[in-house]
């Protein structure tokens, strides 16, 4: 009988790289929020369902003390659909600040506190009712963080495909790539369809 205080086995690079993939989202079913009319039309869309996945992205830094002025992206998903907010319009940046502050509404991702943090400190708002998906697991008895990769795998036996080259790409341009959009999007939709599948209270 296993002993209830060992802590679940999480599945291993090689593991994963074995499942079949997880499906994502394609381009058909993301929106680019660019401006603050496009924004308010996100927000009316948004606004009926009680949880979003969250996440944000950074232009990267590469040198020692260089301090990053992200985020540059905010993206919240549903189950069937996402919304990459680019920050430069003030008013595209004003209406998502609005809806992080909501504290009717759950923003569920992984790895959440630097994202808050760089939050605060850019657009001067705190998100509310923020959820990392990490305790959760940890609550069940995972002692390492799974990260969607790792969530995905356990809770769907599916391969959550990342692309490294998007992820240190310039998300402060203006006009983003394919693949930006598509890896920005997918980290939060991935989150949304996590939260979904732990059936939480």
């Amino acid at each position: 009988m296993t002993n209830p205080r060992e802590p679940l086995p999480i599945p291993s690079k090689d593991d994963i790289a074995l499942l079949d993939p997880f499906d994502r989202l394609g381009l058909d079913q993301i929106v680019i929020v660019r401006s603050g009319g496009q924004a308010r039309e996100a927000c009316a869309e948004l606004i009926d369902c009680p949880v979003w996945g969250f996440d944000t992205e950074s232009r990267p830094t590469f040198f020692k003390d260089q301090v990053s002025d992200g985020p540059h992206i905010i993206q919240l998903a549903t189950r069937h659909r996402a919304w990459v907010f680019q920050l430069q319009d003030p008013d595209c940046a004003q209406q998502v600040s609005a809806l992080l502050a909501s504290s009717k509404h759950v923003k569920a991702g992984f790895g959440l506190g630097d994202d808050t943090r760089r939050i605060v400190s850019k657009l001067g708002v705190v998100p509310a009712a923020v959820l990392d998906l990490n305790t959760v697991f940890r609550a069940r008895g995972y002692r390492k963080d799974l990260g969607v990769k790792g969530a995905v795998a356990v809770l769907f036996n599916q391969r959550f495909l990342k692309s490294k080259r998007a992820a240190t790409s310039n998300w402060s341009n203006a006009h983003l790539t394919d693949a930006q959009v598509l890896y920005a999007a997918n980290d939060a939709y991935g989150a949304a369809r996590v939260h979904a599948a732990l059936d939480l209270p």
